[in-house]
């Protein structure tokens, strides 16, 4: 049996993979999730967390309690902020909003005294997993009625909609740790499809 020397299939082009689009909560999602999460200070926090800055499960469960820097003057328009490393351990700081900042706040008042440095515990006062993190949110997703999501949904949720309400581009690309704008900018369209969704099925 000969032996070709030349490989008949060089030069043909891969077949295109099908691209899913990332799974996003609608508004009326993830008001259910704040409503589901709303009595367990610490899980409302870790729920928040997610929705208000886009973090990443690994950041969220590696948080040290001194990377975070909450206002304490109970002014509700103050900021904090949230000093991580991302991919690469690349730094970043992320602002938190008020609303990250009034939960992590609530969380933080009722936080058991401990030599932990994460900033969220389990019961017995050691740190919560990412795997246990998962677990929680999942739970919540559950309660609020929410199909097919996952932790990283959250992630796409924030993104979609900060871009939706008019936020800079950049501005989301910082957030999220992004190196090129060009990952950030696939959540131009996907707000925009969002926003024919949401305009379509509430019509007025």
């Amino acid at each position: 049996m000969g032996v070709i020397s030349v490989n008949p299939v060089r030069g043909i082009p891969r077949p295109k993979q099908e691209v899913h689009e990332p799974r996003v909560l609608t508004e009326a999602e993830y008001r259910s999730l704040q409503e589901a999460c709303r009595d367990h200070q610490r899980d409302r926090a870790i729920v928040e967390l997610f929705l208000q800055t886009g973090l990443r499960l690994s950041e969220v469960a590696n948080l040290a309690l001194l990377d975070v820097q909450v206002p304490t003057d109970g002014n509700p328009s103050s900021i904090g902020a949230v000093r991580l490393k991302g991919k690469g351990r690349k730094e970043r700081s992320v602002t938190l909003n008020w609303k990250a900042c009034q939960a992590i706040a609530a969380y933080l008042a009722e936080r058991p005294a401990t030599d932990c440095p994460s900033l969220f515990l389990s019961k017995s006062g050691s740190a919560l997993s990412g795997r246990a993190i998962q677990r929680i949110v999942k739970k919540y997703m559950s309660k609020a009625g929410i199909k097919h999501a996952s932790v990283h949904t959250l992630r796409h949720t924030f993104a979609t909609h900060m871009v939706r309400k008019g936020t800079n581009l950049r501005v989301v690309q910082e957030a999220l740790g992004h190196t090129s704008l060009q990952t950030t900018s696939r959540y131009i369209s996907l707000a925009r499809e969002l926003m024919d969704e949401q305009l379509q099925a509430n019509a007025l």
